[in-house]
């Protein structure tokens, strides 16, 4: 009786038209996230157009429209748009038959997806910077003999080949076995003007090597927010130069790996956020792609392979080439 309750009420707001009550000011009497903004789902629905569905009663959501669909389970930061996973910010939350979004979400996460960025009249993306992690004494992750130093700067040849071919001009952070403080990577972007910087690494695990794969690409973290993936980071949650790009840094994020998961049919481990160094000096839309697992047994073997480096490659430039479309459409 309560999730037929709970259904009719949440569609009832999604499709009359209902006067929305108002959302409240901080979440304290949602009792899940404390302080923080939340609107109705529903109200946010109608205004982009979306129809609003059960997928699972109680559980899962399905809003679409005729361009776009997004999937959100309750009390759960996990999302999927358009089938590519991309990671929220604070869960989706229900309380006496009404589903809550938080506002961060909203604006940050959602509304960059909805209504991607587009460039100011007259202006192109012409030039990449590419970062092939890690180099000289910081081998990066190690499996064997392979060492991460050695695969990223392979790929990064490749990117650049590829790019070039699409008509693009290409730098990279370093050409050789050298190492770059985290700092020095966006300022090589910064010196020769680029357009978009892309920082290339391949993951391992720590445990569970047999099962843990996949692919997942990380973009700065707005100001005020915790990042999804924390590791050194630090407490400054403050605003860098790399915020200045908020929108175009995830719409960016989630072309790249929307291109990874479909062309190398990997697991989709997700949009994700950071604060790391290559990305919060960047002055441009800047991302780093975690490009697979060198520890799990079968993507290891294929990173090692040119020809796989290669697909790697292709999948990384068509996430470019599609975001670049998009933006400078009008442009």
């Amino acid at each position: 009786m309560k999730t037929a309750i709970m259904s009719c009420l949440l569609l009832a707001l999604a499709w009359t038209g209902a006067p929305a009550a108002q959302a409240p000011a901080r979440a304290a009497g949602l009792g899940k996230v404390p302080g923080q903004e939340y609107v109705r789902l529903a109200d946010w629905a109608k205004g982009r157009g979306l129809k609003v569905r059960w997928l699972k009663p109680d559980e899962t959501l399905e809003l679409n429209n005729p361009a776009s669909r997004l999937v959100v389970a309750i009390d759960s930061r996990q999302a999927q748009f358009n089938a590519v996973q991309v990671w929220l910010f604070f869960p989706v939350v229900a309380q006496k038959g009404v589903i809550w979004l938080s506002r961060v979400d909203a604006d940050l996460t959602l509304r960059p997806l909805f209504s991607p960025p587009r460039s100011p009249p007259g202006a192109r993306i012409k030039t990449v910077c590419l970062d092939p992690g890690h180099g000289g004494r910081d081998p990066g992750n190690q499996v064997g003999a392979n060492q991460e130093k050695r695969f990223t700067l392979l790929l990064a040849q490749e990117v650049k080949k590829q790019l070039a071919r699409a008509g693009l001009k290409v730098v990279l952070t370093r050409s050789g076995d050298s190492y770059l403080e985290p700092p020095s990577r966006p300022a090589v972007a910064n010196r020769h003007k680029a357009n978009l910087f892309l920082s290339l690494h391949f993951n391992a695990a720590g445990n569970d090597r047999s099962t843990v794969q996949g692919a997942e690409v990380f973009c700065l973290t707005p100001a005020g927010v915790a990042s999804t993936n924390a590791r050194g980071e630090g407490a400054d949650t403050g605003s860098f130069t790399g915020n200045r790009y908020n929108d175009l840094n995830l719409f960016l994020a989630y072309q790249v790996q929307k291109s990874l998961t479909r062309t190398l049919a990997v697991q989709d481990r997700g949009v994700r956020r950071a604060r790391f160094a290559v990305l919060r000096d960047a002055a441009m839309p800047a991302v780093l792609i975690e490009a697979g697992f060198m520890s799990h047994p079968a993507e290891g073997r294929k990173i090692f392979t040119a020809a796989y480096r290669r697909e790697v490659a292709r999948a990384i430039v068509e996430g470019v080439l599609a975001c670049k479309k998009t933006v400078e459409r009008g442009a």
